[in-house]
């Protein structure tokens, strides 16, 4: 794979690398409509594909927040055309490395001494490059290690690549007014933990101490002498891609196995530990083979106030959501519903959350439930698309909810969707012996 001997860091050059991506799919959308003028009959496909590929080319070059939203986005399978999803997913694990003089250098501006000074051994090839750093094999005392790098200038380009997004978040997403700076301060402040190692690895070790007596769930040992805010080492851990497991594993009950290991984790974190891993993409886990499941990245974790868990898992049993008096008092309280709204407003947004509940739900009120079955996620899709296409809906504020519902609600769907890649069959209630 090509490798990148410099990143973009200041707010110049990555403007005017966005700048010039904007340019590219202007142009797509001229061959497409001049094509659709010739050929009434002719589909988007070409269109999303191209997209894709030029929005994804410049976003593997600015690297950090900026390949991470595109990682976000290869999650929303219901909500993003196939060629989307498919090309965003290389975000995950799989994108141009840094060269291996910038690796030497970053590294020796990061933790003061090149990596042969540290480790036994040190490979200068990235063995996994993602958003916000890459990782590298090394060896030392006769141990195997990973060593995760940051690539140089993510957490100071935050920022300003957040402010070149937001005036289309603003459009897409109808927010108005001042309170939809709360959204935007989520995300920042989740990206910049994300960029500061000390903390992942402070963290790594609370919810792996926490999370040892699962079943068939395993952690690395971190090593805190060996790293720095900006370099983390860790154990090697063998294994295999989820994704990788996903595609070719035919083996039913190791899929359920896999998926109910996965799910219990997620459940325990959930509602015994108040915080949970909050990046559920398949680059984040392994499969040894022995069948277990590795987790190997804590970089975002989302901590869970009381004051949003209890009325926001309230609303997941559909005896409370079915009762008017309890969804109306649990809405308010989880800032959906305003006390300013008018009576229009009130019965639209309480009609829309019904029917979202019922359906997003719908695996927290079974008592086993098939993943495999496509049409869960194809049944939350077509609700996403009616209400994108809904004409009433931006007559309205949509700047409504709780700013936890962002890593809250990506952490479900992310966890839905590797359970629909796994083929799982989880029962639901069975993490409960574990609290």
């Amino acid at each position: 794979m090509k490798t990148i001997d410099k990143i973009p860091t200041g707010k110049i050059g990555r403007t005017s690398k966005m700048v010039q991506t904007g340019i590219k799919i202007g142009g797509n959308y001229l061959k497409y409509y001049g094509k659709k003028a010739l050929n009434a009959d002719l589909t988007r496909e070409e269109l999303d594909q191209n997209n894709a590929d030029d929005i994804y080319d410049g976003l593997k070059s600015l690297k950090g927040s900026a390949l991470k939203v595109a990682q976000m986005l290869s999650m929303e399978k219901s909500l993003l055309p196939g060629a989307y999803v498919e090309k965003f997913s290389l975000a995950q694990f799989s994108v141009p490395p840094l060269s291996a003089p910038l690796v030497k250098r970053t590294f020796k501006k990061y933790h003061g001494k090149y990596p042969e000074e540290i480790y036994d051994s040190f490979s200068l090839n990235s063995v996994n490059a993602a958003s916000i750093g890459q990782v590298h094999k090394a060896t030392k005392d006769g141990k195997e290690l990973a060593v995760k790098i940051q690539y140089p200038g993510v957490a100071d380009s935050i920022s300003s690549d957040l402010a070149m997004v937001k005036p289309i978040a603003t459009r897409m997403f109808n927010l108005q007014g001042k309170d939809s700076e709360k959204y935007f301060k989520e995300v920042e402040g989740k990206l910049l933990e994300e960029t500061d190692y000390l903390l992942e690895v402070q963290q790594s070790k609370e919810i792996s101490e926490a999370c040892q007596h699962l079943p068939n769930l395993v952690f690395p040992k971190y090593y805190e002498e060996l790293s720095s805010e900006k370099v983390i080492t860790m154990d090697w851990m063998h294994g295999e891609h989820l994704s990788e497991f996903a595609k070719r594993n035919e083996d039913r009950e190791l899929a359920n196995q896999i998926g109910q290991t996965l799910w219990d984790f997620y459940m325990y974190q959930m509602h015994g530990l108040k915080a949970v891993h909050a990046d559920p993409h398949p680059g984040n886990f392994l499969v040894s083979k022995e069948g277990t499941l590795i987790a190997i990245d804590f970089g975002c974790i989302k901590r869970i106030p009381e004051d949003f868990y209890q009325p926001y898992f309230e609303l997941t049993r559909d005896e409370n959501f079915k009762d008017p008096k309890i969804l109306n008092e649990r809405l308010h309280e989880l800032e959906i519903l305003k006390a300013e709204d008018t009576p229009k407003e009130r019965k639209y947004f309480s009609e829309m959350y019904f029917q979202m509940l019922s359906l997003f739900t719908e695996p927290l009120n079974s008592e086993e439930f098939d993943f495999s079955d496509n049409t869960f996620l194809e049944k939350i899709a077509r609700l996403s698309e009616r209400y994108s296409k809904d004409g009433e809906l931006r007559k309205f504020n949509t700047n409504r909810g709780s700013e936890h519902f962002l890593y809250i609600s990506r952490t479900f769907m992310g966890l839905y969707s590797l359970l629909n890649d796994l083929k799982a069959t989880v029962k639901i209630n069975d993490y409960q012996k574990f609290l």
